[in-house]
């Protein structure tokens, strides 16, 4: 397990991506004190967001992320005529 400073995580950060991606730890410090841990998602164990949950099952291969962006609202389609609730009481008599 390493230990980087925010400057310099900053500066090299896929450097430390890579260390984390082949299993590594590495504690983020601020100022010397401790702030953050990165590990491998495999590694991960009390995992609070739902986007970290997603991206450890990814990990695990469970699911597969989506590659674009969600779909918008759809629009509410305007029927005419008679309402299927009206028909329905009409076959039930």
């Amino acid at each position: 397990m390493g230990t980087v400073g925010i400057k310099e995580l900053k500066d090299r950060l896929t450097y430390y991506l890579r260390l984390t991606k082949q299993g590594e730890e590495i504690v983020v410090t601020e100022r010397g004190k401790p702030i953050a841990l990165l590990q491998p998602l495999q590694a991960a164990t009390q995992i609070q967001s739902r986007e970290a949950r997603l991206a450890q099952l990814a990990a695990q291969g469970v699911v597969t992320l989506p590659t674009r962006k969600p779909l918008s609202r759809p629009r509410r389609a305007k029927a005419e005529g008679t309402p299927v609730s009206q028909l329905v009481l009409e076959e039930r008599r």
